[in-house]
């Protein structure tokens, strides 16, 4: 039993290893740029639209939907960046239907490299949204004081997202391996019924947190309206 697919050495020479995270993400990136171009190629505008188009669109306007309710203006400016980290990692998890196949998202390095996205794409979007001033000077909010804290909070919400994707993929794996040995034939497809709903919820879980951070960073602030005086 792999409770990691960094321990699935496919090739070595030297310090240099090919292991299962490695080939299972570039395999996963492959599938889901060819399945893009695949359906997007021949999209139709009129009522006559294939299968493929219709379950797209209910996914972009589902993603879309989501990001406009945590509270992003113009929220197609956000599509890509986030619809990708839903896709990549709700496609992860929902190839464990796959015999052989070992999701990425259950090593850190790739949750970590996931994570590492956000903690970049974040002030990215913030200084866009808010110049550079106003960015940084949000640091320093409510008091100067709180500077430090807030860089520490950075840092560690970054953390937090790798190690818990990370945390609750591993434990699956480790549930299913558990179980297979005890009861070979009963409870690994219930559970591995219950990891594919457990995934798409880490997905969607990932992705709404990510949609918040980005709301938090590109948040303008309200001027404060002084009130007349009654005379």
């Amino acid at each position: 039993m792999h409770l990691s697919p960094d321990e699935m050495i496919f090739w070595r020479h030297g310090f240099l290893k090919l292991n299962a995270t490695i080939v299972f993400t570039w395999a996963l990136m492959f599938a889901l740029t060819a399945g893009s171009i695949l359906v997007t190629r021949k999209l139709s505008t009129d009522l006559t639209r294939s299968r493929w188009q219709n379950l797209l669109e209910i996914l972009v306007t589902g993603i879309v939907k989501q990001i406009e309710d945590i509270g992003l203006g113009d929220p197609k400016r956000y599509l890509g960046f986030l619809g990708t980290l839903f896709l990549f990692v709700a496609a992860a998890n929902l190839c464990t239907i796959i015999p052989g196949y070992e999701p990425p998202t259950s090593s850190l390095s790739t949750t970590a490299a996931l994570a590492l996205c956000v903690f970049v794409a974040v002030p990215l979007f913030g200084i866009e949204n808010q110049g550079i001033g106003g960015y940084l000077k949000s640091y320093a909010e409510p008091t100067v004081i709180m500077l430090p804290f807030n860089i520490i909070s950075e840092i560690s919400r970054t953390l937090a997202l790798a190690v818990r994707l990370f945390g609750n993929m591993m434990s699956g794996a480790m549930i299913v391996g558990i179980l297979l040995t005890i009861t070979p034939f009963v409870f690994p497809i219930v559970m591995t019924a219950l990891g594919l709903l457990t995934g798409m919820v880490q997905a969607y879980i990932f992705t709404v947190l990510a949609a918040v951070y980005i709301a938090a960073a590109t948040r303008t602030q309200e001027p404060i309206l002084e009130i007349a005086p009654r005379t």
